[in-house]
């Protein structure tokens, strides 16, 4: 039985969760919270927030659901256009559906309201840094991108360049949410522009290994 419970464990287990297992969890739990917690200084701000939770904040003002809420159902919609493009989800996926729309909504509660300029900016900065951060530790635990990126993959895969993909999924996304009633500012723009330079500082620092020697096959 033991020996049947360790093939078991190797063949379902080990695909899903390659070692060092409990790091690669603590560094994607740890992303996605914190992820959860830049979008909420953003939207705190009131600056702009970043593309997505623009169209999350319209979509709540429109029905009165929250921006946490509507980011669980808007990755799973995504979720459902991976068929036809092939993707599949991991760990990491599914957790981030999840993950970042309960953080999110955690963080708006707990955050106090920005009072002044200075710190609408200060917030605003640190939101941007933050989600820098967590892209850097969910991307690095490698264990499934999030819906959203795997939509962008997907396209890539069917001959869109990376970054076309993401240009257009992402104005079309901010096109919405501004025409939803959702916040776009410097803010929006700053994120924009000051992500992907910052996330690059962050992946190679956070990147876990591809394989490990445990993980090798046995001869």
């Amino acid at each position: 039985m033991t020996t049947i419970a360790a093939l078991l464990g190797r063949v379902l287990i080990t695909p899903v969760l390659p070692r060092p297992r409990l790091r690669r969890l603590v560094q994607l739990y740890t992303g996605l919270t914190l992820y959860g917690l830049s979008g909420a200084l953003l939207v705190h701000a009131g600056l702009g927030a970043m593309p997505w939770d623009v169209l999350h904040q319209g979509l709540s003002r429109q029905t009165g659901l929250s921006i946490g809420t509507w980011s669980v159902l808007v990755g799973a919609m995504l979720m459902l256009l991976w068929i036809p493009l092939r993707q599949k989800p991991g760990l990491g996926t599914l957790s981030n559906v999840v993950v970042v729309g309960v953080t999110v909504d955690l963080f708006l509660w707990l955050l106090p309201e920005a009072s002044t300029l200075v710190v609408r900016v200060l917030l605003l900065a640190l939101g941007v840094v933050v989600c820098a951060a967590a892209t850097g530790c969910y991307i690095g635990a490698q264990l499934g991108p999030g819906p959203r990126d795997g939509l962008m993959v997907g396209l890539a895969a069917r001959g869109w360049s990376v970054r076309l993909a993401r240009t257009v999924i992402e104005v079309a996304v901010v096109v919405t949410g501004v025409l939803l009633g959702g916040t776009v500012g410097v803010g929006t723009l700053v994120f924009a522009l000051a992500i992907g330079p910052l996330a690059q500082v962050f992946l190679p620092l956070m990147r876990m290994p591809d394989r490990t020697v445990a993980d090798a096959p046995r001869p």
